[in-house]
């Protein structure tokens, strides 16, 4: 079977994405362009994500962003075989816009449309990096919006989720702490900077969700993040000044150890020796310091995708098209529609 090329786009929160790969016959995929426009800065002076901000945003980035992809990758429209756009989970009004673009591509180029998951994309994005992952392997996703453990069965056939946080997302949990000790929007780099001089035992933050009776794979962020706040009103109400160094590196080893100690437990239990951790937290340099750390110890080869593609990007929705098509996966309906909450065993939308 001969190359065919993929566009990806993605929408799904405040990044507009557009990527494009190119499909061997074999079922190699190779990036070819991978274009971003992100509304991030509009967001900040809210402290997170305004929806209907969001959903403007790519309205007026969807068609430069499309240019500058085409341009990166020297390709014309027309050398696209196949379309694959976020269907879910995301925001309502920001994946309505990249679906009715989608549709609008596919219908002009008469080529099929894949309404793909947006999770499932964080995990095959890896493959752009570090070639085909294994038959079986698990997956660490952690976002601003999904704190996940994935067994990954064949990335274009097969995810099932394995562990979830029931409250917060680890990512969730950085801009909260962030907004208490006054460092900007996103919270994840700041709070990663300030950390690199502090100390990570100055403070026993507690380890959500550790204890023998609690859920094995499963997350909680959220008393993190008021224990935090606690102890920055106790510090305050006695007019001691707020160490931040070692409040956000007691923190973020908090966060850190309780994602890679579930990640390796979840990956010796299901008999893995692969774990992808894929996600803007990824980027987190404990989080990916410990799991390097952890895997080691575990005998578990460690595959991070670059942070550039560990963002949500268009390259990760183009390259779990790539996977779903090479699958033999039956195109989704022109009149598929936008599912906020689409679990992840729904790598495509019938």
């Amino acid at each position: 079977m001969s190359d065919r090329i993929v566009l990806g786009i993605e929408s799904s929160c405040d990044e507009t994405g557009v990527g494009l790969v190119r499909l061997s016959g074999d079922g190699g995929v190779e990036l070819l362009a991978d274009a971003v426009a992100s509304s991030v800065d509009e967001h900040a002076r809210f402290g997170g994500v305004v929806p209907e901000i969001a959903s403007r945003a790519h309205l007026a980035a969807m068609a430069p962003t499309m240019r500058r992809a085409l341009d990166e990758s020297g390709l014309a429209l027309s050398d696209v075989d196949a379309i694959a756009v976020t269907a879910g989970p995301g925001l309502a009004g920001a994946l309505m816009v990249g679906i009715a673009s989608a549709k609008a591509y596919a219908t002009a180029l008469d080529v099929p449309l894949f309404g793909v998951n947006h999770l499932g994309g964080h995990v095959a994005v890896d493959t752009l990096e570090h070639g085909p992952l294994p038959e079986r392997c698990l997956a660490l996703l952690v976002s601003g919006g999904h704190s996940q453990l994935l067994l990954v069965e064949g990335v274009g056939e097969k995810i099932t989720e394995v562990g979830t946080t029931i409250d917060d997302a680890a990512g969730e949990a950085y801009d909260k702490v962030a907004r208490i000790l006054d460092l900007p929007y996103p919270g994840g780099p700041p709070i990663d900077a300030q950390a690199k001089s502090g100390d990570p035992k100055a403070i026993a933050f507690p380890r959500g969700l550790t204890g023998p009776r609690d859920a094995k794979y499963d997350f909680s962020f959220s008393g993190l993040k008021t224990a935090v706040a606690r102890w920055v009103e106790t510090e305050q109400r006695a007019g001691r000044e707020i160490p931040v160094p070692d409040v956000c590196a007691s923190f973020q080893e908090a966060v850190a150890d309780v994602l890679t100690l579930k990640a390796v437990r979840a990956a010796e239990d299901h008999g893995v020796d692969t774990l992808v951790i894929s996600g803007g937290v990824a980027a987190n340099s404990r989080l990916s310091e410990l799991a390097r750390e952890r895997c080691a110890s575990a005998g578990i080869t460690l595959r991070v995708p670059r942070p550039r593609l560990c963002t949500d990007n268009g390259a990760m929705i183009a390259a779990l098209g790539a996977h779903v098509l090479h699958a033999g996966a039956k195109p989704s309906p022109l009149e598929m529609s936008a599912n906020p909450g689409l679990p992840v065993h729904t790598l495509v939308v019938r």
